[in-house]
């Protein structure tokens, strides 16, 4: 109630909200597509929302002989091209749809890598597959979603 009653009620306006960005880990896989595509709604349905699209390595280890054969640069070079291809779908993708977006490549333990990056960026949550390229791999380390499930402090959704 304002304090003399022919005086007008004062309000300001809400604040816009801030930009919403979502990470979305990508190997590839048809489980990666599809998060992406959901991903891609929901930063179309944000209407300022953005994607952060990540691929991410394990730090190559070059030990022994190989060292003679593939130098620390040249294994860096292959790793840059490698994901640089895996990324490109993702690219054509999202330019399609026309979304926001950024791309980078993580190195390092996987999973805390993920988790770390949406938190450094602030992102509204990750989205990303359950299933990645190797069957094999997820069972014999363990699924990444898993543990990135495990590691984040942002929301995570699991797409099947």
């Amino acid at each position: 109630m304002s304090p003399h009653p022919d005086a007008p009620a004062l309000s300001t306006p809400a604040p816009a909200p801030a930009a919403r960005q979502w990470l979305v880990p990508f190997d590839g896989s048809d489980c990666a597509l599809r998060s992406l595509r959901h991903a891609i709604s929901l930063a179309l349905d944000a209407r300022a929302g953005s994607i952060h699209v990540v691929t991410a390595h394990e730090q190559p280890y070059i030990f022994g002989e190989i060292e003679v054969y593939v130098s620390t640069e040249k294994m860096a070079e292959m790793q840059r091209v490698h994901s640089e291809s895996l990324l490109a779908p993702a690219v054509a993708l999202m330019r399609e749809a026309g979304v926001a977006f950024t791309t980078e490549v993580l190195v390092g333990h996987i999973a805390q890598a993920i988790a770390h990056r949406a938190d450094e960026l602030g992102c509204a949550g990750i989205v990303m597959g359950t299933r990645g390229k190797t069957a094999i791999g997820n069972l014999i380390l363990g699924s990444v979603a898993n543990q990135v499930v495990h590691f984040a402090n942002v929301p995570v959704t699991l797409i099947k």
